[in-house]
């Protein structure tokens, strides 16, 4: 279990020392991050750091999560204080320190669980942070990980070279909290935004029996053509992968400027300190399209509930390609929410009515379908 810390007690048990400085002036200026409102140079020595390496990271959440949650965003303004909130870190069983964190309702049990997969480059700390209190607030008991070389999980930051064993690390986790005897009754969500999605539906198709529904926010079904580097470029880097798949070579543009649609939300997104925000490695890049590719070709094979949610001008991940998985899907429980001018974080760069307006639609979803597999439940015993 890892306990919060006072700055003070921070400061005693991570001192900043000379090595970490070293790295810090080894880096280029392009990648080091851009200095927040308030922070003191001490605060600004830690969030220049070579994230790297997961200590780095570590350190930058622990000095700046105070600072998080103080920021001016609608996801942070809900009270919380009859939730329980519980944070750890496991080895899982390819011997990697994965964090993960719950958030349940302080008294009686949930209503149902939700296990949420994150997006690319992102952690469950920060944006959402706000987010999973919501749900807990509203009776779910909420359940989240880092994936290995993302956040505060083990491993080099921004790497994903198999997208296979990211998805069985997500389903080793989550089947042990679907397996404690609190949890084994209750209906069971999955929860996945941009990439987060991709995980989410490949950890169905690899379980097709073990869910009650899914919440897909623009799901990585397909990378936009906007954000896929020209053909040419592609068979280059390809080729170069083979040799340097660790290296960050692959042009990207601004991805706050994509995703976010309100202009000083945009600018709360520099306060997600520990996120991937670097040209993505070769490795990771060419296993996101692949695995983009392949789901766009198993759509047909997606059999669970779904609510898929997606802004109609997002230049992340395709829309259409969340139209088609709605038309596809052999479920016959299925919903598809299109928001007009609507971006791709749907629920963190968004205006506030925007913001609250999904929330809604997610939270009167998974409302009904709750009750729907509770009572199920109770007529098949």
């Amino acid at each position: 279990m890892r306990m919060a810390l006072k700055s003070s007690q921070f400061y005693k048990i991570h001192p900043f020392n000379e090595l970490q400085a070293k790295a810090i002036r080894g880096r280029s200026t392009a990648e080091k991050m851009v200095k927040l409102d308030g922070v003191n140079e001490e605060l600004q020595m830690i969030l220049d750091a070579n994230m790297d390496d997961v200590g780095a990271r570590r350190r930058a959440r622990e000095a700046f999560k105070d600072i998080q949650l103080s920021i001016d965003h609608i996801l942070f303004k809900t009270p919380y204080d009859k939730l329980k909130i519980t944070e750890s870190y496991e080895v899982n069983s390819r011997g990697l320190e994965i964090f993960t964190k719950n958030w349940l309702p302080e008294s009686g049990s949930p209503k149902a669980i939700i296990c949420y997969c994150h997006g690319y480059g992102d952690t469950c700390t920060f944006f959402f942070e706000g987010l999973a209190r919501k749900l807990a607030s509203a009776g779910y008991g909420v359940f989240a990980m880092d994936y290995p070389g993302f956040g505060l999980s083990e491993g080099l930051h921004g790497y994903a070279p198999n997208f296979d064993d990211l998805v069985q690390d997500v389903i080793e986790h989550y089947s042990k909290v679907k397996e404690d005897p609190k949890f084994q009754p209750l209906p069971r969500f999955l929860f996945g935004q941009s990439m987060g999605g991709a995980v989410a539906l490949k950890v169905h198709l690899k379980q097709p029996d073990s869910w009650t529904g899914a919440v897909l926010v623009a799901p990585m079904c397909k990378i936009a053509d906007d954000m896929v580097p020209p053909k040419i470029v592609t068979r280059i880097l390809t080729g170069v992968a083979k040799v340097l798949p660790k290296h960050k070579l692959v042009p990207q543009k601004d991805m706050a400027e994509l995703a976010f649609r309100d202009v000083a939300k945009r600018k709360l997104a520099a306060y997600n300190v520990i996120a991937y925000k670097h040209k993505p490695r070769l490795g990771t890049a060419l296993e996101l399209l692949r695995v983009s590719t392949e789901i766009e070709k198993e759509l047909d094979k997606v059999c669970l509930p779904l609510l898929i949610l997606h802004g109609e001008e997002d230049r992340v991940t395709d829309p259409s390609v969340s139209k088609a998985l709605y038309e596809k899907a052999a479920s016959p429980d299925k919903k598809l929410n299109l928001y007009q001018a609507a971006y791709h974080s749907l629920l963190e760069g968004e205006p506030d009515d925007m913001i609250s307006r999904v929330f809604t639609d997610i939270i009167s979803w998974l409302d009904d379908h709750t009750t729907t597999a509770s009572s199920s439940s109770s007529s098949s015993s």
